[in-house]
């Protein structure tokens, strides 16, 4: 288990009953922890401190959740975002990853359920920390900028990375020689609350290889392990 201990909690949430609960819970967790109430509030802790975890509500009285999580990336923050909320509709959930939530977790939830997601956010967070965030990296054959989502693939072109393939490579590069199980990935990649099938992992670690690997019929970097799943050799 991720300890808590020095970890720094924003909750965005205008419901004082639930905020005073999710508070309540985080703090008896070891977790230091800052609330704001409204949009405006949101954005000026963001803007005066660093978190480890933004807790953040979708209705925010006349405005939304939405609102600080497209300021939380467009400022290139990579803070794990759990958005907190009564909204169950499919479309609601896909904009919200589609900007750049890290999980979703719809009211009335189990605390226990809300606290063991925060630790699954920091565990991800803290497994990738020693992988630059801007600059470049190598990848098998491949250059990436992991900021910029690009690569500069085996034959030279600088290419869009879509966010699947980026974050692909940013878990294996995050643990070489770590193996990953398709359920693994898709907890990390693709996040609890979205049902891909595991054939989909298989489908696009081909499509990185495509781009890493200098003969992606024989892979040396990224390669399966019968049974298991996959592994990054560098």
């Amino acid at each position: 288990m991720t300890s808590p201990a020095a970890k720094r909690i924003l909750i965005v949430e205008d419901d004082p009953l639930t905020a005073t609960m999710v508070r309540t819970n985080l703090v008896h967790d070891g977790y230091k922890v800052t609330h704001a109430s409204d949009v405006d509030g949101a954005l000026t802790q963001i803007g005066q401190d660093a978190f480890d975890v933004i807790i953040l509500d979708y209705m925010l009285g006349a405005r939304t959740g939405i609102e600080v999580l497209s300021a939380i990336r467009k400022r290139a923050l990579g803070t794990p975002v759990m958005m907190l909320t009564a909204r169950s509709e499919t479309r609601v959930k896909v904009e919200a990853f589609d900007i750049g939530a890290d999980d979703y977790l719809t009211k009335p939830f189990h605390v226990d359920e809300l606290l063991a997601r925060t630790r699954a956010l920091i565990r991800r967070s803290q497994a990738r920390i020693e992988v630059p965030t801007t600059g470049r990296i190598r990848f098998g054959s491949a250059w990436v900028d992991l900021n910029a989502r690009t690569i500069d693939n085996k034959s030279g072109e600088k290419i869009a990375l879509g966010d699947k393939e980026g974050g692909l490579i940013a878990l294996f590069a995050g643990e070489p020689r770590r193996v990953f199980t398709r359920a693994d990935i898709l907890d990390e990649v693709w996040g609890m609350d979205q049902n891909p099938v595991a054939r989909t992992v298989d489908n696009y670690i081909l499509i990185v290889r495509r781009l890493i690997e200098p003969d992606p019929n024989e892979p040396r970097h990224l390669i399966t392990i019968r049974g298991q799943g996959y592994q990054y050799l560098p």
